[in-house]
């Protein structure tokens, strides 16, 4: 009874914690506007004709009339939250790293402007557990940030850390892990041997690399991880959590190109 009650505590702690923008520095003003739509738990429209996609984050996608997909869980009750949180407000747009995607939209940190104070959108998107943290190595501001709030928040199993669509996959289940194949997750288990060839490091968690869980880091990624860390050759025997699209490609794999989607739990 105490541990549910500490639970209880902590995930509302989290969802109270205020995401402001001294938890975001080093990042360049971009434009002003106000949201006028909002699209779904990450993307929304401005008043100057910008559409925003919440860089470092991924909401709950929804299908939007598109032929063959599928809302994904809880995706209308992340989009709810946006516009509880944004819709019709003015806000300001920061950037971190590239400022637009291949699609045209703007990439930036977004946060709401309440006379003096401002409300960091994608941490209070993460911790309230209506999104989770998605990276690109050309855009890895505020991780370490975000990374918190949602490790508190699926400790709390707010929002989508309630539903087992999103729960962390074992890196000892390949078969499971080939269920998910084309979709983002997030992977745990132990690193069985760290490898070097053809340029590339590969964390394999099994025995068979032709058929058990491998995290691939690529050569371009590799500069990242020297400049930043870990050493991903050190990293046989530890206990990490990675996150990526999930291919199977001689097994179960997630390609890694910058350090963020790595999470080193435990050395030995």
């Amino acid at each position: 009874m105490l541990k549910a009650s500490l639970l209880s505590i902590a995930a509302l702690a989290a969802m109270t914690l205020p995401a402001t923008a001294e938890g975001c520095p080093g990042l360049r003003d971009g434009p002003r506007g106000r949201v006028t739509e909002v699209t779904d738990g990450d993307t929304v429209h401005l008043d100057n004709g910008l559409i925003v996609r919440l860089v470092g984050t991924q909401a709950p996608k929804l299908a939007l009339g598109r032929p063959g997909f599928e809302d994904w869980p809880m995706g209308e009750e992340a989009r709810g939250r946006l516009i509880d949180m944004a819709l019709d407000k003015p806000v300001l747009l920061r950037y971190g790293g590239a400022q637009t995607d291949r699609y045209g939209r703007i990439l930036a940190q977004m946060f709401v402007l309440d006379g003096a104070r401002e409300l960091w959108v994608q941490e209070a998107m993460v911790a309230s557990g209506f999104a989770r943290v998605y990276s690109y190595a050309d855009n890895r501001a505020c991780l370490a940030s975000l990374l918190a709030a949602e490790g508190r928040a699926r400790a709390g199993r707010l929002g989508i850390w309630r539903d087992p669509y999103y729960s962390v996959l074992e890196a000892a289940r390949p078969d499971a892990l080939v269920r998910r194949q084309g979709q983002y997750a997030l992977v745990e288990g132990r690193v069985l041997l760290a490898d070097k060839a053809r340029g590339r490091v590969y964390l394999n968690f099994g025995r068979n690399w032709t058929e058990d869980f491998t995290a691939v880091i690529g050569e371009r990624a590799l500069p990242l991880f020297a400049e930043s860390g870990p050493d991903p050759l050190a990293l046989g025997g530890a206990l990490i959590r990675v996150r990526g699209w999930i291919d199977d490609r001689d097994g179960p794999r997630i390609d890694v190109t910058h350090p963020e989607q790595i999470e080193v739990l435990a050395t030995q």
